[in-house]
C-alpha cells in the first residue's frame, strides 16, 4: 500500500523531471481522454481487432503503419520495454554472435545488457571531456574516422551505435558522423530516446532519421507525450530486411503486450507531428528560453544545449557538487531530473510546470546564498581511457564468471565482473572484462568521493 499512497500524492510543487508530460499535463490528449475511461478497461490482450507489435493486421498494426508514414520510415514498431527493449532489439537485427560492434563510451547500459543477450563483442571509442563540467562531449566526425579505421584494422564491425542527443541536450552532427559509417558500408543504430522531437521546431536540429540513420530508438516519455515504457523503433534504410527486425522482436518483447502502452505509443506521436502538439512543442520552447535568459541574467551558470527543453545546470561554477544542490532543491520542493557532480540537469517537459520561469530562479539564487562558495569546484579529471577499447575478457565470459568483491584501493590488475554504473543515466564507467590498471583504479577512487552512495569503495572482479 506505500507504494499506492505514493503514487496518489499530489506533490510535488515544481517538477522538472522526466516523464515530459510532466505528471499528465501533457499528455497527448487522445491519451488522456482513454485514461479517463473507467479503470482497466483499455487493459486488453491481443484481440484480432487489436493486434500486436508484429500481427499484419488489427489496429496496432494500421497504427504503426500511420507512424512510419508520418514520420518519414520504411517501417515503425512501438515496444513496450522502453527505449532500453527496442536499442537491444536494434543490436540483435544488426549484429550476429561473436560480432564487434562500434559504440561510444557514453553508451546507455541497456546496450551492453545487448552485446551479452546477443553475444557480441563491444569495441568502445572515448569521447572528449570537459574538466569544467565533468561531462563527456559530442564526437567529432574526424575523430569517429579515426575510430572506424583503427577498429576496422584489427577486424570486421557489424554496426555502429550513436547516442544523439545526450541527457543533456547535446546533438551531434549526425549527416557527418553517419556518412562516415556508411562510407564503410556499415549500419548505424541511432539512440534517440531523448530526441523524438527533433526537427518539429526551427529552433531544433535534425533527427536520425532525416540525416539517414539505419534504425533510430525513441522514448516518447522523454521528449512526447507518451505513458513511461513507451517507444518506437524506426527503419530509415534498407541495408537490413524488416524480417530480421521483427525476429528481434520476437525473441526481446513480450507476448502480451500492454495495449495502453501501445496506444501511447500511437498517441504519443500522432499528436507530436499534428498541428496542436506542434503549437505545444512551440510553447514548452519558449517558455524553457524564457528561463534559460532568466537564469542567465541572474548570473547562474548554465551549459550550453542543443535542445532548449533541457536546462543543465553548472554546479561546479558555483562551488556545489550536483548531487547536493539536488539534494538542497528537493527538501525546497522543486524535483531536477539529472544530478552529477558538477552539474544538475532539469527537464521542463512539453507543458512546463506553472510559475517554472519564477520559482525556478528564485530557488536557484536561494541555494546559491546557502551552500554556495566563491571558488568553482576543482577541474574534474578525465578518465584514463584508451581511445579504443576492447574489453580484456569477452564481455559475455567476464560478466558470468565466477567473481568476488574486493576492495577497490586493491583491485589492480584485476578484471572487472560487473559494469559500473551510476544511476541515473546509467552510463558505464567500467564494463565487464575491462582490466582495471592502476590509474584506473585511482580515478575511480576519486569518482567515489564524488558520487557517495552511487560508486562504492569496492568493486566486482573475476575471481581468481
Amino acid at each position: 500500500m506505500v507504494l499506492l499512497k505514493r503514487l496518489a500524492d499530489p506533490r510535488p510543487p515544481l517538477p522538472l523531471h522526466l516523464p515530459a508530460h510532466g505528471r499528465g499535463r501533457g499528455l497527448a490528449p487522445a491519451l488522456r481522454r482513454l485514461l479517463r475511461r473507467a479503470p482497466g478497461c483499455w487493459d486488453l490482450p491481443e484481440l484480432p481487432e487489436i493486434g500486436g507489435p508484429l500481427e499484419s493486421e488489427g489496429a496496432v498494426a494500421a497504427a504503426q503503419e500511420a507512424a512510419a508514414d508520418l514520420l518519414g520510415a520504411r517501417r515503425c514498431w512501438f515496444g513496450v520495454n522502453g527505449a532500453s527493449g527496442l536499442l537491444q532489439v536494434g543490436l540483435l537485427a544488426l549484429a550476429k554472435p561473436g560480432q564487434r560492434v562500434l559504440l561510444p563510451r557514453n553508451v546507455h547500459r541497456s546496450l551492453l545488457h545487448g552485446c551479452v543477450l546477443a553475444q557480441l563483442r563491444p569495441v568502445v571509442f572515448d569521447l572528449p571531456f570537459d574538466q569544467l563540467s565533468g561531462l563527456w562531449e559530442p564526437p567529432s566526425a574526424a575523430a569517429l574516422e579515426h575510430h572506424l579505421d583503427v577498429a576496422l584494422a584489427e577486424g570486421p564491425l557489424a554496426a555502429v551505435v550513436l547516442v544523439s542527443p545526450s541527457y543533456h541536450g547535446r546533438v551531434l552532427e549526425l549527416e557527418r558522423l553517419i556518412a562516415a559509417v556508411h562510407r564503410r558500408d556499415l549500419p548505424v543504430l541511432l539512440d534517440e530516446a531523448h530526441g523524438a522531437h527533433l526537427g518539429l521546431d526551427d529552433r531544433l536540429p535534425a533527427g536520425g532519421l532525416a540525416c539517414g540513420a539505419d534504425l533510430v530508438v525513441q522514448s516518447l516519455q522523454k521528449a512526447a507525450g507518451g505513458l513511461a515504457q513507451s517507444a518506437v523503433l524506426l527503419q530509415g534504410s534498407n541495408r537490413l530486411d524488416a524480417s530480421v527486425i521483427e525476429r528481434a522482436l520476437l525473441w526481446l518483447q513480450t507476448s502480451s503486450p500492454n495495449a495502453l502502452l501501445l496506444a501511447s505509443s500511437a498517441a504519443a506521436l500522432s499528436h507530436l507531428h499534428s498541428p496542436a502538439g506542434s503549437r505545444q512543442l512551440c510553447r514548452a520552447i519558449d517558455r524553457s528560453l524564457a528561463t534559460r535568459q532568466r537564469l542567465s541574467r541572474l548570473g547562474l551558470p548554465l551549459l550550453p544545449s542543443d535542445d532548449p527543453l533541457r536546462l543543465s545546470l553548472h554546479t561546479a561554477a558555483m562551488g556545489i557538487n550536483g548531487l547536493a544542490a539536488d539534494a538542497w532543491l528537493m527538501n525546497h520542493g522543486v524535483i531536477a531530473e539529472l544530478p552529477e557532480p558538477g552539474v544538475l540537469t532539469f527537464c521542463p517537459g512539453l507543458t512546463p510546470p506553472r510559475r517554472m520561469e519564477h520559482r525556478l530562479p528564485r530557488s536557484l539564487l536561494l541555494m546559491q546564498q546557502q551552500i554556495g562558495r566563491a571558488e568553482p569546484l576543482p577541474l574534474f579529471t578525465a578518465p584514463p581511457l584508451p581511445a579504443l577499447a576492447e574489453p580484456e575478457m569477452p564481455l559475455v565470459q567476464a560478466w558470468r564468471a565466477p567473481a568476488e568483491r574486493v576492495a577497490l584501493v586493491a583491485a589492480a590488475g584485476r578484471i572487472a565482473a560487473e559494469p559500473l554504473c551510476p544511476y541515473p543515466p546509467g552510463i558505464p564507467l567500467l564494463i565487464p572484462g575491462e582490466r582495471l590498471d592502476r590509474p584506473r583504479v585511482d580515478w575511480l577512487l576519486q569518482q567515489h568521493k564524488l558520487w557517495p552512495g552511487q560508486i562504492a569503495d569496492t568493486v566486482t572482479v573475476v575471481a581468481e
